[in-house]
């Protein structure tokens, strides 16, 4: 892959997640499972769960605040992308679907969705990034968006208790401030079944964590090193929300404190491709000021996908 610099800026992002919450004790009613494991095994406290909204609608709540968090002129988005493994429906997309709920139908604009599982937020802005800077679009939405419920086993303790339902997006133009940005998306392809979904989701946790790990400090190790930048320049880097344990295994291979990653794990539980979207608006919104700040977003999923983004804010 050749490495090439991006030009982008953060116009705006934001999340929505639906109201109903879950927590561990919910689940020690329906499960053989308890808070004190799943807390300790996983970091997760509770999750949110949609209660007839689909993905489209989580995707279009979390768009409408990105926009109106800057008062942005919707009518400038001419990229439209989605990031999902929980369509609505097969055909047709979510990006479709969200392009007519945001009242823009009549206008042009590329949609299309991206399924890289839990990596797909990652991928989406690598896309998106690539398609500003070749001067053809102005404006690019990312969304990544989940109703991961509708595709759960809730008898299941192995993963029930692991997700969530959530959506993330930010608003991207291509710029001529210095907003450096560099982003790299690559693929462990493998046929074992490790980590999918069919009617439900299938996970071996073992092979996942074994994976994550390496899959994170590698491509932590790669984006710093293509961009020339090191970890102390990072303010803050927000990984893929799906273990404690993932997280600390790498903050000890970098020799980094816990404090220098932002976590809501505890919140939301695993919510995939909406995930660091979800996490990158709530970072941004609890800060007094970003400008210029550089901050690493990293993940991992099915496939075995795995990426890292460098941007600045």
């Amino acid at each position: 892959m050749k490495k090439i610099m991006n030009n982008v800026k953060v116009v705006s992002t934001g999340s929505y997640a639906p109201s109903k919450i879950m927590t561990n004790y919910d689940f020690e009613k329906m499960v053989d499972t308890s808070d004190e494991w799943i807390v300790k095994r996983t970091g997760i406290k509770k999750r949110h769960f949609s209660t007839g909204e689909e993905t489209s609608d989580l995707a279009y709540q979390a768009a409408i605040k990105a926009i109106e968090k800057v008062n942005y002129d919707k009518t400038k988005i001419d990229l439209l992308i989605v990031a999902t493994f929980t369509p609505d429906y097969k055909s047709p997309g979510v990006s479709n679907l969200v392009q007519a709920k945001l009242g823009l139908s009549e206008q042009d604009m590329t949609c299309f969705d991206l399924n890289s599982g839990c990596t797909g937020f990652i991928y989406a802005l690598d896309v998106a990034s690539t398609m500003l800077n070749s001067g053809k679009y102005q404006s690019a939405l990312v969304i990544g968006a989940e109703v991961i419920s509708k595709v759960m086993d809730f008898n299941d303790r192995n993963t029930c208790v692991l997700f969530g339902d959530g959506a993330g997006c930010v608003i991207l133009e291509n710029s001529n401030e210095e907003k450096e940005a560099y982003f790299y998306s690559t693929s462990r392809g493998e046929l074992e079944k490790s980590l999918y979904v069919n009617d439900y989701v299938h996970m071996d946790g073992k092979k996942v964590y074994q994976f994550a790990v390496d899959a994170v400090n590698k491509a932590i190790e790669r984006v710093l090193s293509d961009s020339d930048t090191s970890l102390s320049e990072i303010k803050k880097i927000i990984p893929h929300q799906a273990n404690i344990r993932i997280i600390k295994s790498v903050c000890k291979h970098h020799d980094v404190s816990l404090d220098d990653f932002f976590l809501n794990i505890e919140e939301y539980g695993n919510t995939s491709a909406a995930s660091i979207a979800i996490a990158l608006d709530e970072y941004i919104r609890c800060q007094q000021k970003v400008e210029n700040d550089k901050i690493l977003l990293v993940g991992f999923g099915s496939g075995f996908t795995y990426g890292a983004a460098l941007l600045t804010l």
